[in-house]
Protein backbone atom coordinates (compact mmCIF):
# COMPACT_ATOMS: atom_id res chain seq x y z
CA UNK A 1 0.00 0.00 0.00
CA UNK A 2 2.66 2.40 1.12
CA UNK A 3 4.59 1.81 -2.17
CA UNK A 4 1.41 2.38 -4.22
CA UNK A 5 0.79 5.49 -2.53
CA UNK A 6 4.89 6.45 -3.17
CA UNK A 7 4.39 6.04 -6.88
CA UNK A 8 0.89 7.94 -6.83
CA UNK A 9 2.97 11.11 -5.72
CA UNK A 10 5.46 10.20 -8.28
CA UNK A 11 3.02 10.60 -10.65
CA UNK A 12 1.16 13.10 -9.89
CA UNK A 13 4.56 15.22 -9.36
CA UNK A 14 5.70 14.48 -12.97
CA UNK A 15 2.36 15.44 -14.25
CA UNK A 16 1.93 18.68 -12.04
CA UNK A 17 6.14 19.61 -13.24
CA UNK A 18 4.36 18.78 -16.63
CA UNK A 19 1.44 20.72 -16.28
CA UNK A 20 4.01 23.93 -15.01
CA UNK A 21 6.04 23.91 -17.83
CA UNK A 22 3.40 24.10 -20.20
CA UNK A 23 2.11 26.79 -18.49
CA UNK A 24 5.47 28.84 -19.00
CA UNK A 25 6.02 27.86 -22.55
CA UNK A 26 6.29 30.91 -25.09
CA UNK A 27 3.37 31.76 -26.72
CA UNK A 28 2.78 34.83 -28.88
CA UNK A 29 0.28 37.28 -26.98
CA UNK A 30 0.10 39.94 -29.94
CA UNK A 31 -3.34 41.23 -31.26
CA UNK A 32 -3.04 39.80 -34.68
CA UNK A 33 -4.64 36.92 -36.17
CA UNK A 34 -2.05 34.42 -37.66
CA UNK A 35 -2.92 31.91 -40.49
CA UNK A 36 -1.71 30.77 -43.83
CA UNK A 37 -2.98 31.06 -48.09
CA UNK A 38 -1.87 28.66 -51.12
CA UNK A 39 -1.62 31.18 -53.85
CA UNK A 40 0.67 31.10 -56.81
CA UNK A 41 1.61 27.77 -56.23
CA UNK A 42 3.08 28.39 -52.15
CA UNK A 43 1.85 28.34 -49.09
CA UNK A 44 2.06 31.70 -47.20
CA UNK A 45 1.85 33.20 -43.40
CA UNK A 46 -0.14 36.24 -42.83
CA UNK A 47 -0.18 38.36 -40.44
CA UNK A 48 -3.80 39.88 -39.25
CA UNK A 49 -4.00 42.75 -36.88
CA UNK A 50 -8.14 43.28 -37.98
CA UNK A 51 -9.43 47.15 -37.72
CA UNK A 52 -11.70 49.00 -39.68
CA UNK A 53 -11.14 50.88 -42.86
CA UNK A 54 -9.31 50.51 -45.84
CA UNK A 55 -6.77 47.89 -45.85
CA UNK A 56 -2.74 48.47 -45.19
CA UNK A 57 -0.59 46.02 -46.55
CA UNK A 58 2.90 46.07 -44.60
CA UNK A 59 5.58 44.15 -46.23
CA UNK A 60 9.32 43.48 -44.72
CA UNK A 61 12.73 43.27 -45.87
CA UNK A 62 15.16 40.74 -46.72
CA UNK A 63 15.69 38.04 -44.61
CA UNK A 64 12.95 39.58 -42.41
CA UNK A 65 9.28 38.09 -41.05
CA UNK A 66 6.10 40.22 -40.58
CA UNK A 67 6.33 40.00 -36.41
CA UNK A 68 8.96 43.07 -37.44
CA UNK A 69 5.48 44.92 -37.12
CA UNK A 70 4.09 43.43 -33.90
CA UNK A 71 5.15 47.16 -32.49
CA UNK A 72 3.85 49.01 -35.01
CA UNK A 73 0.49 47.57 -37.11
CA UNK A 74 -1.58 48.04 -34.08
CA UNK A 75 -1.23 52.22 -34.23
CA UNK A 76 -3.08 51.97 -37.72
CA UNK A 77 -6.36 49.55 -36.54
CA UNK A 78 -8.38 52.77 -35.44
CA UNK A 79 -7.99 53.87 -39.31
CA UNK A 80 -7.25 50.59 -41.25
CA UNK A 81 -7.53 46.42 -41.40
CA UNK A 82 -4.10 45.95 -40.92
CA UNK A 83 -2.23 42.62 -42.52
CA UNK A 84 1.79 41.73 -42.93
CA UNK A 85 2.79 38.81 -44.64
CA UNK A 86 5.89 36.61 -44.95
CA UNK A 87 6.83 36.88 -48.38
CA UNK A 88 8.13 33.31 -49.82
CA UNK A 89 11.48 32.16 -47.98
CA UNK A 90 10.82 33.90 -45.14
CA UNK A 91 9.15 33.47 -41.84
CA UNK A 92 6.44 30.28 -41.70
CA UNK A 93 5.70 30.65 -45.46
CA UNK A 94 6.62 27.70 -47.92
CA UNK A 95 10.65 28.30 -49.41
CA UNK A 96 10.38 27.72 -53.46
CA UNK A 97 11.98 29.15 -56.38
CA UNK A 98 11.38 31.42 -58.33
CA UNK A 99 12.21 34.47 -56.21
CA UNK A 100 12.04 36.95 -59.32
CA UNK A 101 10.20 40.44 -58.44
CA UNK A 102 7.55 39.50 -60.84
CA UNK A 103 6.47 36.51 -59.03
CA UNK A 104 7.02 38.16 -55.41
CA UNK A 105 4.62 40.46 -56.65
CA UNK A 106 2.53 37.87 -58.12
CA UNK A 107 2.25 36.59 -54.88
CA UNK A 108 0.88 39.52 -53.05
CA UNK A 109 -1.43 39.73 -55.35
CA UNK A 110 -2.53 36.66 -54.68
CA UNK A 111 -2.55 37.31 -51.04
CA UNK A 112 -5.21 40.21 -51.42
CA UNK A 113 -7.29 37.78 -53.59
CA UNK A 114 -7.25 35.04 -51.13
CA UNK A 115 -8.34 37.23 -48.54
CA UNK A 116 -10.66 38.88 -50.39
CA UNK A 117 -9.05 42.77 -50.54
CA UNK A 118 -9.63 44.30 -54.04
CA UNK A 119 -7.22 47.28 -53.44
CA UNK A 120 -5.06 47.92 -50.64
CA UNK A 121 -2.08 50.63 -49.26
CA UNK A 122 0.98 49.01 -49.29
CA UNK A 123 3.30 49.88 -47.26
CA UNK A 124 7.42 48.23 -47.75
CA UNK A 125 10.79 47.85 -45.35
CA UNK A 126 13.80 47.70 -47.69
CA UNK A 127 13.25 44.94 -49.66
CA UNK A 128 9.36 45.67 -49.52
CA UNK A 129 10.25 48.40 -51.82
CA UNK A 130 10.51 45.73 -55.10
CA UNK A 131 7.24 44.31 -54.39
CA UNK A 132 5.10 47.37 -53.88
CA UNK A 133 7.15 49.24 -57.01
CA UNK A 134 6.15 46.67 -59.01
CA UNK A 135 2.33 45.96 -57.89
CA UNK A 136 2.02 50.14 -58.14
CA UNK A 137 3.81 49.50 -61.92
CA UNK A 138 2.28 46.38 -63.26
CA UNK A 139 -1.36 46.07 -61.65
CA UNK A 140 -2.32 50.23 -60.79
CA UNK A 141 -5.51 49.27 -60.66
CA UNK A 142 -5.14 46.99 -57.13
CA UNK A 143 -2.96 49.72 -55.57
CA UNK A 144 -4.38 53.22 -53.89
CA UNK A 145 -1.40 54.84 -52.08
CA UNK A 146 1.96 53.52 -51.20
CA UNK A 147 4.89 54.17 -48.66
CA UNK A 148 8.53 53.49 -48.54
CA UNK A 149 9.84 52.48 -45.26
CA UNK A 150 13.52 53.55 -46.05
CA UNK A 151 13.25 51.25 -49.04
CA UNK A 152 13.14 53.93 -52.01
CA UNK A 153 17.21 52.70 -52.80
CA UNK A 154 19.02 51.45 -55.98
CA UNK A 155 20.38 47.84 -55.00
CA UNK A 156 22.37 47.88 -58.18
CA UNK A 157 23.87 51.30 -57.55
CA UNK A 158 27.37 50.70 -56.49
CA UNK A 159 27.65 52.95 -53.87
CA UNK A 160 24.89 50.50 -52.12
CA UNK A 161 27.71 47.27 -53.22
CA UNK A 162 30.17 49.20 -51.35
CA UNK A 163 28.40 50.45 -48.52
CA UNK A 164 26.80 46.74 -47.76
CA UNK A 165 30.40 44.99 -47.82
CA UNK A 166 32.14 47.97 -45.70
CA UNK A 167 29.48 47.38 -42.59
CA UNK A 168 30.72 46.11 -39.39
CA UNK A 169 30.63 42.32 -39.70
CA UNK A 170 28.48 42.27 -36.37
CA UNK A 171 25.84 43.05 -37.93
CA UNK A 172 25.62 40.29 -40.96
CA UNK A 173 27.81 37.79 -39.09
CA UNK A 174 27.11 36.64 -35.64
CA UNK A 175 29.55 34.69 -33.82
CA UNK A 176 29.60 31.52 -33.27
CA UNK A 177 28.14 31.50 -29.76
CA UNK A 178 24.59 33.39 -30.55
CA UNK A 179 23.97 30.55 -31.96
CA UNK A 180 24.23 28.10 -28.88
CA UNK A 181 20.68 29.18 -27.48
CA UNK A 182 17.50 30.90 -27.98
CA UNK A 183 18.76 33.15 -24.89
CA UNK A 184 22.47 33.87 -27.07
CA UNK A 185 20.71 34.51 -29.62
CA UNK A 186 18.49 37.00 -28.39
CA UNK A 187 21.15 38.71 -26.50
CA UNK A 188 23.17 38.80 -29.69
CA UNK A 189 19.74 40.65 -31.97
CA UNK A 190 18.90 42.96 -28.94
CA UNK A 191 22.45 44.27 -27.89
CA UNK A 192 23.53 44.53 -32.04
CA UNK A 193 20.55 45.14 -34.02
CA UNK A 194 17.95 46.36 -30.79
CA UNK A 195 20.23 48.05 -28.18
CA UNK A 196 17.51 50.88 -27.66
CA UNK A 197 14.46 48.49 -26.89
CA UNK A 198 14.20 48.02 -23.31
CA UNK A 199 11.77 45.26 -23.29
CA UNK A 200 12.68 42.43 -25.00
CA UNK A 201 8.77 40.74 -25.12
CA UNK A 202 8.48 43.57 -27.82
CA UNK A 203 10.76 42.00 -30.43
CA UNK A 204 10.40 38.14 -28.87
CA UNK A 205 8.26 36.93 -31.84
CA UNK A 206 10.01 38.74 -34.58
CA UNK A 207 13.63 37.19 -32.50
CA UNK A 208 12.17 33.64 -32.60
CA UNK A 209 10.64 33.50 -35.83
CA UNK A 210 14.18 34.38 -36.98
CA UNK A 211 15.80 30.67 -36.04
CA UNK A 212 15.04 27.23 -35.79
CA UNK A 213 15.56 25.68 -32.07
CA UNK A 214 17.52 22.07 -32.76
CA UNK A 215 17.13 19.20 -30.91
CA UNK A 216 20.11 20.28 -28.55
CA UNK A 217 18.76 23.61 -27.56
CA UNK A 218 21.34 25.60 -30.59
CA UNK A 219 19.83 27.46 -32.89
CA UNK A 220 20.13 27.62 -36.98
CA UNK A 221 18.85 30.78 -39.37
CA UNK A 222 15.42 29.52 -40.63
CA UNK A 223 16.77 30.67 -43.90
CA UNK A 224 19.08 28.63 -45.40
CA UNK A 225 22.31 30.72 -47.23
CA UNK A 226 20.76 29.43 -50.53
CA UNK A 227 17.75 30.63 -50.43
CA UNK A 228 19.12 34.05 -48.97
CA UNK A 229 21.46 34.00 -51.97
CA UNK A 230 18.90 33.59 -54.62
CA UNK A 231 16.68 36.68 -52.69
CA UNK A 232 19.25 39.16 -52.83
CA UNK A 233 20.35 38.70 -57.28
CA UNK A 234 16.40 39.31 -56.96
CA UNK A 235 17.17 42.87 -55.99
CA UNK A 236 17.43 44.80 -59.53
CA UNK A 237 17.22 48.78 -60.42
CA UNK A 238 13.44 49.85 -59.79
CA UNK A 239 11.65 51.55 -62.72
CA UNK A 240 10.12 54.37 -60.10
CA UNK A 241 8.76 55.99 -63.33
CA UNK A 242 5.37 53.64 -63.82
CA UNK A 243 4.55 54.82 -60.13
CA UNK A 244 1.57 56.98 -60.69
CA UNK A 245 -0.29 56.88 -57.56
CA UNK A 246 0.54 59.27 -54.51
CA UNK A 247 3.87 57.95 -52.60
CA UNK A 248 5.18 58.64 -49.16
CA UNK A 249 9.04 58.37 -48.84
CA UNK A 250 10.46 58.42 -45.45
CA UNK A 251 14.02 57.73 -44.70
CA UNK A 252 15.96 56.28 -41.48
CA UNK A 253 18.52 59.19 -40.14
CA UNK A 254 20.65 56.34 -39.87
CA UNK A 255 20.69 52.80 -40.70
CA UNK A 256 22.07 51.33 -37.70
CA UNK A 257 21.67 52.39 -34.03
CA UNK A 258 24.63 55.34 -33.72
CA UNK A 259 22.73 55.83 -30.15
CA UNK A 260 22.76 53.40 -27.93
CA UNK A 261 24.93 50.10 -26.84
CA UNK A 262 28.31 49.68 -26.54
CA UNK A 263 30.62 52.78 -27.18
CA UNK A 264 33.15 51.02 -29.42
CA UNK A 265 30.15 49.45 -31.79
CA UNK A 266 28.75 53.20 -31.98
CA UNK A 267 31.49 55.21 -33.13
CA UNK A 268 32.13 51.81 -35.30
CA UNK A 269 28.69 52.49 -36.65
CA UNK A 270 28.75 55.95 -36.91
CA UNK A 271 31.71 55.60 -39.19
CA UNK A 272 30.11 53.58 -41.71
CA UNK A 273 26.95 56.05 -41.77
CA UNK A 274 29.37 59.11 -42.25
CA UNK A 275 31.63 56.93 -44.76
CA UNK A 276 28.85 55.12 -46.52
CA UNK A 277 25.31 55.05 -45.78
CA UNK A 278 25.26 58.75 -45.33
CA UNK A 279 26.51 59.87 -48.98
CA UNK A 280 24.18 56.91 -50.95
CA UNK A 281 20.82 57.96 -49.00
CA UNK A 282 21.31 61.61 -49.77
CA UNK A 283 21.86 60.75 -53.69
CA UNK A 284 18.42 58.13 -53.24
CA UNK A 285 16.59 61.43 -52.09
CA UNK A 286 17.79 63.21 -55.27
CA UNK A 287 16.98 60.34 -57.49
CA UNK A 288 13.70 59.62 -56.60
CA UNK A 289 12.71 63.25 -56.73
CA UNK A 290 13.51 62.72 -60.08
CA UNK A 291 11.72 59.81 -61.06
CA UNK A 292 8.52 60.48 -58.74
CA UNK A 293 8.10 64.05 -59.17
CA UNK A 294 5.29 65.55 -56.76
CA UNK A 295 6.19 62.54 -53.96
CA UNK A 296 6.55 63.51 -50.29
CA UNK A 297 9.73 62.65 -48.32
CA UNK A 298 10.20 62.52 -44.96
CA UNK A 299 13.45 62.23 -42.71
Amino acid sequence: MQRIRISLWILLTILTLGACRKQVAWSDSASHKNGFVTVNGIRLNYLDWGGSGPVLIFIHGLQDNPHIYDDLAPAFTDRFRVIAYARRGHGLSDAKEPYDTATLTEDLRGVMDALGITKAHLAGWSMGGEEITAMAGTHPERVDRIVYLDAAYDPEDPAMEAASKAMPPIYMNPPAGAMASLDAWRAYERNVWYPGVNDSSRIEAYVRELVVIQPDGTVRNRMNDSTAQALATTLRRRDYTKVHCPALVIYAQSTLDVTHGDSARIAESRAWEEKYMGPFRAASIERIKRQLPGIEIVN
